[in-house]
């Protein structure tokens, strides 16, 4: 017998590579389209100055397979937001 805990699972996420340290989770949702608009707010929020600045790509990933039994695949790499951008959205 299956149980499956959510109606919908978020499908997409977007991580934060680095060249010196483990990656970082920015953000999760629904759709590749609600990253990429949740990205600079997210970048701005989730990351202090001096981690935004060792960034060296944000890695958009969605997720393949079951709710309980799946893995991440790597969908696309997405710019590192501008620090003019960020302080628009601020």
């Amino acid at each position: 017998m299956i149980y499956q805990t959510e109606s919908k699972a978020q499908g997409w996420r977007a991580l934060a590579v680095f060249d010196d340290r483990a990656d970082r989770l920015l953000l999760i949702g629904l759709s590749c389209q609600q990253i990429r608009a949740g990205l600079p707010e997210a970048f701005r929020d989730g990351l202090d100055e001096e981690e935004r600045g060792l960034v060296t790509t944000v890695s958009m990933q969605r997720w393949h397979g079951a709710a309980d039994s799946g893995r991440w695949l790597h969908h696309s790499n997405l710019s590192v937001p501008e620090l003019e951008m960020m302080s628009k959205v601020a």
